[in-house]
């Protein structure tokens, strides 16, 4: 079973947002109740048996059982005899926002740390529609123009494309990729971005197919990544980094100044929290937008793409840190997985560990480097060459090396099947052309 999402901007009216907002309101203080009988649950369990609290004590009648989700969800209809705002809200959206809460238990209790906490004010953005029977978009190919553009969401109202969301009726939608042939809209997630100024649709498209994992074949590239470059491949392609945040500092200094200024909670301190909000969306989607660009570049270079498997997150941590997080090279490294499986690429991951103090032409071990040194010359066979270049074409050849060979056996191609954004068919024949 193949599964998808793709997002779409809608463009509710005023009354549709009220409605919308009330709903994550509510939503959220449904996630709480179901957390605080939950707490509630394992504090009447846990009493110490030599003393009680001076404080409090959870006393509860043993015979209680635990508020698991199936339990919690037929409470749900005994909640909304006493809460009217529970019946204003679409009854499968009310029962996902319970399984969300307990989805959110079962991973406590997988990772061993981080208790699910209580959601505040404006922080519950989305809620969910799990079931469609047919599909709610309507006009798919509406939202091109014949010209290959976006229109305007003027031009987009007249032409008619619209979702139709349960119990909040038809929200003018742009469509800016139509659903492919064979694939059925399972569900529908709202989403609020920007302090609830923008909104957008997250379609979960399904479809009966199996699709085979993609061997290692063709042409072979290493990838380094860091922040002099902010990638380096073993053919010696450097990409310039980008600064997405250190760029716009200056003008997210001044607006969160304005904010500062502001009194708390008045109108004119709202207004400006939305301009913060919009400015930290708008680097949001130009960093994203960049590695796409980039990933795409690097599928039309190369058949297979091997990258490290360092975990960033520790190194943001350093002196260099804010560098780290306004590159992103995690969510990199995610999107490069993302675009090689839809492009029928292989992607690989290698250990990261002593990349730079190697020498990839006579795999002598040259000691350890300091950040300072950017070029590479090895002592043993006069090998010069940038550190980063280096590094990549070790990374590239303990890929080749890691690849188990299938004993002379045909390889499986996958099934060719086109989906949106990637690009021609011709790149599905080249996914074929085997060495």
């Amino acid at each position: 079973m193949l599964t998808l999402n793709y997002t779409y901007r809608i463009y509710p009216s005023s009354d549709q947002q009220a409605q919308m907002l009330e709903w994550l309101e509510t939503c959220r203080r449904l996630y709480n109740r179901c957390l605080r009988d939950l707490k509630d649950w394992i504090n009447s369990r846990k009493c110490s048996v030599d003393y009680c609290s001076l404080e409090k004590e959870y006393i509860m009648s043993p015979d209680i059982p635990f508020p698991n989700y199936l339990e919690q969800k037929r409470q749900l209809t005994q909640w909304k005899k006493t809460d009217p705002f529970l019946k204003d809200v679409y009854s499968q959206t009310a029962q996902d926002v319970v399984k969300r809460m307990h989805n959110t238990w079962e991973a406590f209790k997988q990772r061993g740390s981080g208790f699910p906490r209580y959601k505040k004010f404006g922080q519950y953005h989305s809620f969910y529609y799990p079931q469609f029977k047919d599909n709610p978009i309507t006009a798919e190919s509406g939202g091109i123009n014949r010209d290959g553009g976006i229109p305007s969401p003027r031009r987009l109202f007249k032409r008619g494309c619209q979702i139709k969301l349960p119990m909040i009726g038809l929200v003018p939608i742009n469509q800016h990729r139509p659903v492919p042939d064979g694939f059925k809209v399972k569900g529908v997630r709202v989403v609020s971005r920007a302090r609830n100024t923008q909104w957008y649709v997250v379609v979960t498209i399904q479809c009966d197919v199996s699709i085979p994992d993609t061997q290692p074949f063709g042409r072979a590239i290493g990838i380094d990544i860091g922040l002099e470059n902010f990638l380096t491949t073993s053919d010696n392609f450097t990409v310039v980094p980008c600064r997405f945040f250190r760029d716009l500092q200056s003008r997210l200094k001044v607006l969160q100044r304005r904010v500062s200024r502001k009194q708390k909670r008045s109108k004119n301190w709202e207004k400006s929290q939305i301009k913060v909000a919009r400015l930290h969306h708008q680097i949001a989607n130009t960093r994203k937008n960049f590695h796409l660009h980039i990933a795409h570049q690097l599928c039309d270079q190369a058949d297979s793409i091997f990258v490290e498997d360092i975990d960033f997150r520790v190194s943001s941590k350093g002196f260099l840190g804010k560098q780290m997080l306004d590159g992103a090279f995690g969510q990199f490294r995610a999107l490069l997985q993302w675009v090689c499986w839809k492009r029928g690429k292989y992607f690989g991951q290698v250990d990261h560990r002593f990349t730079s103090q190697i020498c990839p032409n006579c795999n002598s071990h040259t000691g350890k480097k300091d950040l300072s040194v950017r070029e590479h010359q090895c002592s043993e066979c006069g090998y010069q060459t940038t550190r980063d270049h280096a590094a990549a074409e070790v990374i590239k050849q303990r890929g080749e090396s890691s690849i188990v060979p299938l004993d002379g056996r045909e390889r499986k191609q996958p099934t060719e099947c086109v989906l949106a954004g990637s690009n021609k068919t011709s790149q599905v024949q080249r996914r074929n052309a085997l060495l």
